[in-house]
């Protein structure tokens, strides 16, 4: 492509672009979800028999569009048709009765489930109509490696405005008014942290995007730097412009290569063109970006630990000030602007369509949108993107479809392992920044795992703590021997070695974790701890003093019994015990507490559930047992 001289380049090759399509275009997903369950190998399908019949279409590989349980997904324009897992010996009947008989192919439309009726169109899909689609509008439109398909749909028009008719003032005023706070968790108005990083007396400043996205079960980041990386590079562009910035980096986890590779695309087209470089469509304003791929270390994604890895050595957090902002505080000691990939892509929106736009989105204290990872125990595993404001139900419910198997909800783990878990009485609370830190948990980067009856809370608590625990850097003593301390509790009470004052002993060593760590991940690991014990004590309790876990999860725990009732003697709980604790008696199996370990071998081998754990006290043991 011919580089791009001035703003009038930009204006002209956006007209250029904007020519009415005839031809039938297959927008198939390539993010992650979906490549995994082959929608590359649907591309060839698709691309294969569109030779042999002679169609004229085009195929466009396009981002996660979000219903992640149900791809690859296939959307055919004009004709507005939606396909879930489409697989690709499904490929030649569906271009037969999309294209050649103009209707839709049933058997690929979207369902709820087997018994309802398929829906034809994206937007009439449950799992869309309360979200509201802002940061991941054009996810699922346009292909991630094509800048040209970003531009024809009005990317960097944003930017255009800015260098046409807006100072660097301008620009940081108008996020400073829409009060975007960071998407990374901690939610600090954007707007004064780049005031901030301006008012450093430095010739030299730069921006970090931190794509280091490490918790379970979250991919939000991830998902827009592989379906719109240009929106990142915009927000960054727009940084760059309004605080004097020169050079650019982003932080990506290495295991992202597809966002690696998007990335590397996008900065390579926007250099060829014009948009990244010396001198941007013509004016004083020089930019330019590159990225720096992360080891995987959990704590890197805190932001000194991070800059620490991008110098070169080992993600250790390190006191402040100064902060990054500073001068001595960020990369290589030059001031430093960081946030979030999710907070940049919300910039261009801003500048485009101005700060009060942005301000009637969500509420007063958290204005836009959230991006959120919906896993777990939910029939619709997804992301989404939702107003500021609406529920933890609608969430759940309305856009995740409910617990999966209809069972019982349990809780919903918000942020991430440093979050907390909060339980059914609280899924009318509003999901914004400060609602859920009120209610002991957080908005973290957006994941959320939701939790049902067959989760025991405990083995849940363990298993955050256990993660934060291992990713701990080891800097400070409160973090390094607190959080193993409460690990080496926890694995007593879930291994039926509980004793008395075990819940109080956590909570006291929790809060000297969160007062005295240095960094944001040791001030956060015993939330999860933490905010079970407030919600769901009785369950500690149980693990100590009945020794039973109610949701038969932690294994040497309870009374194992087997209901003579039940039982049809297959013998396969014998079979499966390796201390020959299962003896048979008269038209009978039982088993011999003296021998059983509890080890749960039998109850995981009986096909009928005829193998139960009961609490001791509730369970009357027959004389012939």
């Amino acid at each position: 492509m011919e580089r791009l001289k001035n703003i009038d380049d930009l204006k002209r090759l956006r007209d250029a672009l904007n020519i009415e399509i005839t031809r039938p275009v297959l927008e198939v997903c390539g993010g992650s979800a979906c490549r995994a369950g082959g929608s590359k190998k649907v591309v060839l399908a698709v691309k294969n028999e569109a030779d042999i019949r002679g169609i004229d279409l085009e195929v466009k590989v396009t981002g996660c569009r979000g219903l992640c349980s149900k791809g690859p997904n296939v959307k055919v324009r004009p004709h507005g048709y939606f396909y879930t897992r489409v697989k690709p010996d499904m490929v030649a009947s569906l271009l037969g009765y999309t294209i050649g008989a103009n209707t839709p192919f049933r058997p690929l439309l979207y369902r709820d489930d087997i018994l309802s009726e398929p829906i034809e169109k994206v937007e009439d899909i449950p799992l869309y109509k309360k979200q509201f689609r802002l940061v991941l509008r054009h996810n699922g439109r346009i292909d991630p490696k094509s800048i040209t398909d970003y531009i024809k749909i009005g990317g960097y028009s944003a930017l255009q405005k800015a260098l046409s008719s807006m100072t660097p003032d301008d620009v940081l005023n108008e996020i400073d008014k829409a009060n975007l706070r960071g998407r990374g968790g901690a939610g600090f108005p954007a707007g004064k942290k780049w005031k901030h990083t301006k008012s450093a007396k430095s010739d030299i400043k730069l921006i970090v995007a931190n794509g280091d996205e490490g918790d379970p079960g979250a991919f939000m980041d991830r998902s827009i730097m592989e379906g719109n990386p240009h929106s990142l590079l915009e927000g960054m562009l727009l940084n760059a412009y309004a605080i004097g910035a020169q050079y650019g980096f982003i932080y990506v986890r290495h295991e992202y290569p597809l966002a690696v590779e998007n990335l590397n695309a996008a900065i390579s087209e926007a250099r060829e063109l014009g948009l990244l470089g010396k001198n941007i469509l013509g004016i004083d304003f020089s930019f330019d970006i590159s990225i720096r791929e992360g080891a995987g270390a959990f704590v890197c994604g805190e932001s000194t630990a991070l800059i620490a890895s991008i110098e070169g050595a080992r993600g250790f957090p390190r006191p402040r000030p100064p902060r990054l902002s500073e001068v001595g505080g960020g990369v290589w000691g030059y001031p430093t602007n960081l946030n979030n990939i999710e907070t940049f892509a919300n910039v261009p929106i801003i500048i485009e369509k101005g700060a009060d736009y942005f301000l009637s989105i969500g509420t007063e204290s958290s204005p836009g949108t959230k991006v959120f990872a919906l896993a777990g125990k939910v029939k619709n595993s997804c992301l989404v993107e939702v107003p500021m404001g609406i529920t933890l139900r609608e969430i759940v419910y309305d856009i995740g479809g409910g617990i999966l198997g209809n069972k019982k909800f349990k809780a919903i783990q918000t942020g991430g392992p440093s979050g907390g878990c909060l339980p059914e009485g609280m899924l009318d609370t509003p999901v914004d920044f400060d609602t859920l830190t009120k209610a002991g948990s957080m908005m973290g980067s957006g994941g959320m795992i939701v939790l049902d009856e067959d989760n025991c809370m405990v083995d849940v608590a363990k298993y955050f703590l256990s993660f934060c625990q291992s990713e701990s850097c080891g800097k400070c003593p409160p973090c390094r021997i607190g959080t193993y301390q409460m690990l080496q509790i926890l694995e007593r009470i879930t291994t039926g070695k509980g004793e008395h004052g075990d819940i109080g002993r956590l909570e006291e060593i929790g809060k000297k974790v969160v007062e005295g760590s240095l960094c944001g991940l040791g001030n956060s690991a015993p939330n999860p701890v933490l905010s079970t014990i407030k919600y769901f004590r009785q369950e500690y309790e149980e693990h100590i003093y009945d020794k039973y876990c109610r949701s038969k999860t932690c294994a040497g725990l309870g009374l194992y019994v087997i209901d003579d009732e039940a039982c049809f003697l297959c013998g396969l709980c014998k079979e499966a015990c390796s201390f020959d604790a299962i003896k048979e008696g008269k038209d009978k199996f039982f088993i011999d507490q003296d021998y059983c370990t509890k080890c749960k071998a039998c109850y995981t081998a009986c096909p009928i559930e005829a193998v139960k754990i009961e609490k001791k006290t509730s369970v009357k043991v027959s004389k012939s047992h």
